[in-house]
């Protein structure tokens, strides 16, 4: 841990004091004037970049330590159809570098063995695909790209972020997430040679995880930049994949409807706690109370968390409870996260905003959220389509889907109607 980070950490802690003691003064005032809402705002905008960064700083570091303890070994993952553990061509380091010739010269320019490699790398359904497009065929990345890639896929928005159980399958099979609802059986008392009483059978029942296809659309590399060694083009490409496939997969992990896309978050969360009459865009300290408690204890674990999205917590950083202390607890330590009322939140900008009816704030156990990523992301190489742009097109696909696995694990706050 350096020292800037440990200075960042208290110079933001420092911030977020002198701003409360603003909020302070201006309430003994009654209320804040345009003045206060000025420099609170600066303030908190101070805390807000400070976090960013210190953010990004652990991120990097969590990646770097990632990466060193991989120490150049192969990295495994399950075959979720055959149900027996890879060892992939695509972590080989010779894959890596016959698939970063294959981006910046193209198809043509490799040699057999380069060729015969990447086609190691690829799924029975890819190489299926291959027969039918030919040399245009895509590669399937190598798995230190698709690691990276999927961190830097959590700057994208808030799901990945969460503690969401995240899913890798190298195929694309409909999974099963099996549900079983025994809350209606208890145990009992039984007398010394007595018979044991029939039981209600638990129920038991399913969910489905599929994979919907989704594509980073066309991503134009001008050709003078494929020619600069100095150009790491994997990074330019990675960086375009994790802010289109973020933002759209994000979005319907947490509002899609399940109909054609991923089954969102907020669509199968219940509801937990309602705003008083006139609470469209705000919110009393006592309604997020409301919001804990309206979930079952066993789901207030290590892996509860609230989520919203960044103008609510705007509102909820001005939140009292009963005895005048602030909801929101600013981090005093590094490695430790921002909490409110003793549970971390996550930030996500696809929550909906406070408005009338919104379901605005989600509290529960991320856990029972399931992403599911199928491992045979392609990069297709456009080379002659795009010629007279002067540029090179790189097209990717990617599948995911998601689905809430208990209603009653996650509960959302909605605003009132009016």
């Amino acid at each position: 841990m350096s020292m800037k980070m440990i200075e960042k950490k208290q110079k933001r802690a420092q911030v977020a004091k002198e701003a409360r003691e603003l909020l302070d003064q201006a309430e003994k005032r009654g209320g804040m004037n345009q003045e206060d809402e000025t420099v609170w705002n600066r303030m908190m905008g101070e805390v807000d970049k400070l976090g960013s960064e210190i953010e990004r700083e652990e991120r990097l570091q969590h990646l770097e330590s990632d990466l060193e303890s991989r120490d150049g070994s192969s990295a495994k993952y399950v075959d979720a159809e055959e149900k027996r553990e890879l060892k992939p061509a695509i972590d080989r380091k010779e894959y890596r570098q016959a698939f970063h010739k294959f981006l910046t010269d193209g198809m043509a320019e490799l040699d057999n063995e380069e060729r015969s490699l990447l086609l190691q790398g690829k799924s029975n359904e890819q190489r299926a695909l291959s027969s039918v497009t030919g040399a245009s065929g895509g590669f399937t990345v190598p798995v230190g790209f698709y690691n990276q890639l999927l961190e830097t896929m959590k700057s994208y928005g808030g799901m990945r972020q969460s503690r969401a159980t995240v899913l890798q399958t190298s195929g694309g099979n409909v999974l099963q997430i099996p549900k079983v609802d025994d809350t209606a059986n208890i145990g009992s008392i039984v007398g010394e040679n007595a018979p044991v009483g029939n039981a209600t059978d638990p129920t038991f029942s399913s969910l489905s995880l599929g994979a919907y296809k989704y594509t980073s659309k066309v991503i134009l590399v001008p050709i003078e930049l494929l020619q600069d060694s100095a150009f790491h083009v994997e990074n330019y490409i990675r960086e375009a994949l994790a802010t289109r496939i973020g933002r759209v997969t994000n979005a319907h992990f947490t509002t899609g409807t399940g109909s054609g896309q991923p089954s969102g978050v907020v669509t199968g969360a219940s509801q937990g706690a309602v705003g008083a009459t006139g609470a469209t865009t705000s919110l009393v300290s006592d309604s997020l109370f409301d919001l804990i408690h309206s979930v079952d204890p066993a789901y207030r674990t290590n892996s509860a968390q609230f989520m919203f999205h960044d103008s609510t917590l705007k509102v909820i950083r001005k939140l009292k409870d009963a005895d005048g202390r602030y909801v929101w607890e600013p981090s005093l330590r590094v490695g430790e996260p921002d909490r409110i009322l003793g549970y971390e939140y996550v930030i996500n900008q696809d929550v909906p905003v406070m408005a009338a009816n919104a379901k605005s704030i989600l509290f529960g156990d991320m856990s029972r959220f399931y992403i599911r990523d199928v491992m045979d992301l392609s990069v297709y190489r456009l080379g002659e389509k795009y010629l007279d742009q002067g540029c090179v097109g790189f097209l990717t696909f990617s599948r995911h889907d998601s689905v809430l696995t208990d209603v009653n694990a996650i509960k959302f706050y909605q605003n009132s109607d009016k």
